[in-house]
């Protein structure tokens, strides 16, 4: 089964996610145009999931059968060349075989011949359950690390950082909206499928980061010293990425992740045609942790001058200092933050919630809390914004009037 990155367990698909036409169960769905299909592209895409090529007319078509049991009974006959003058209803036989063929990687083809991804394959190497099959929670620890690296890659091609935090998370969400994931039948592996239109760069940055973090991983197991793991930051490797590499490798004896370019769009620029495997095991989890405590500790805060909208008030009293929550508008690469303001600053911020304005504040963006929080507020004042801009920011404090009632007595979120 294939679904969104971001689809939740048991529920509906969010928006922005791309549905597919081999997302939802083992039905057979409809099989590409065989127009868009080019048949070369079709036969590394049989090769890659390990089907077998039999033979065939030379310089006409192949014949291929699939891996395991599936191949009883099973072959495709994929034209060499759309020059013939029935190759295109050998294609089409193709593709209609490979939407009713039993093997499990059949699936897998069609989603790559649909929209040319670069594939991205986790398998963890856990003990076997009843039948051979990983438990449950095996299972779902993969979908979820899996999740966690390519969100850490997708932070990366935004920005490197030691500690990204709250940074950045709603493009690099986005990024990977598009995204499908497969799981294997036996819970062991699973494949992302990153479309080459919206997500190559996330998929050239995982890459170098993976590669860079097993490098420092290395160097820290031989040489005792955390210096590779500083210079890898540059080929994005993060707190993101060493934690979600470290619950991968929790519970299992060794992983392993590979990455296969679109055959459809070639290779990257600066990447081998066909990457080697990224493998870690459980000796390598003291040094992955402690370069993510490192990378915590080190990130520096970042100035910043941001605008935003008030939404939530709190302090203890009728008067003195308190606390604010803006839903940052522009200047800062988060969606909210938490400011401590005086008492005359705290004043300015309750009377532009009242009206309806943003305010601008200077101060210093600080890792604690994940970069959701200003430290050292200043210039705090009110934003004059358009008539339009005004009503609409009016009509969210009408529906949502309780935030401002928390002004004195409240609890802030």
């Amino acid at each position: 089964m294939h679904r969104s990155t971001d689809d939740p367990a048991g529920g509906t698909a969010p928006a922005g996610s791309r549905a597919h036409p081999y997302a939802d169960g083992p039905g057979p769905g409809p099989a590409p145009d065989p127009a868009r299909v080019d048949p070369r592209v079709l036969g590394v895409l049989l090769r890659r999931h390990g089907w077998h090529r039999r033979g065939g007319a030379q310089g006409r078509y192949s014949r291929w059968t699939p891996p395991g049991p599936a191949a009883t009974g099973t072959s495709l006959l994929v034209p060499d060349t759309v020059t013939l003058p029935d190759s295109e209803d050998l294609l089409a036989e193709a593709l209609t075989a490979l939407t009713r063929s039993a093997a499990p990687s059949a699936r897998d083809i069609l989603v790559a011949l649909t929209v040319p991804s670069d594939e991205i394959h986790w398998w963890r190497d856990v003990p076997e359950g009843t039948a051979g099959a990983v438990g449950w929670t095996d299972a779902d620890r993969l979908r979820a690390a899996a999740r966690q690296i390519l969100l850490a890659g997708s932070l990366a091609v935004r920005g490197r950082a030691g500690y990204h935090g709250a940074r950045h998370r709603r493009k690099a969400r986005s990024a990977l909206d598009g995204t499908l994931v497969g799981s294997t039948t036996d819970g062991r592996g699973l494949t992302a499928f990153v479309p080459v239109a919206a997500g190559r760069a996330v998929a050239v940055q995982l890459y170098a980061a993976l590669h860079a973090a097993r490098e420092a991983v290395d160097y820290q197991r031989a040489t005792g010293g955390m210096e590779a793991f500083d210079t890898a930051v540059a080929a994005g490797v993060s707190r993101e990425l060493t934690e979600a590499v470290v619950a991968l490798v929790r519970g299992a004896e060794g992983v392993r992740i590979t990455l296969a370019w679109a055959p459809a769009a070639g290779t990257p620029e600066g990447c081998p045609a066909g990457p080697e495997p990224v493998e870690f095991s459980p000796g390598d989890l003291p040094a992955l942790r402690l370069a993510g405590a490192r990378y915590l500790r080190d990130e520096p805060a970042v100035p910043v001058r941001l605008t935003g909208a008030v939404v939530r008030l709190r302090r203890s009293g009728p008067r003195g200092p308190g606390v604010v929550r803006l839903r940052v508008l522009a200047g800062a690469e988060v969606a909210h933050v938490r400011i401590e303001l005086d008492e005359e600053a705290y004043r300015i911020a309750a009377h532009a919630h009242l009206v309806g304005l943003p305010l601008s504040v200077e101060g210093r963006l600080e890792n604690r809390g994940g970069f959701r929080r200003l430290g050292g507020a200043s210039q705090v004042t009110p934003v004059q914004v358009d008539e339009a801009e005004r009503d609409r920011m009016m009509k969210s404090l009408q529906e949502n009037v309780d935030f401002f009632e928390e002004a004195c007595t409240g609890e802030e979120g």
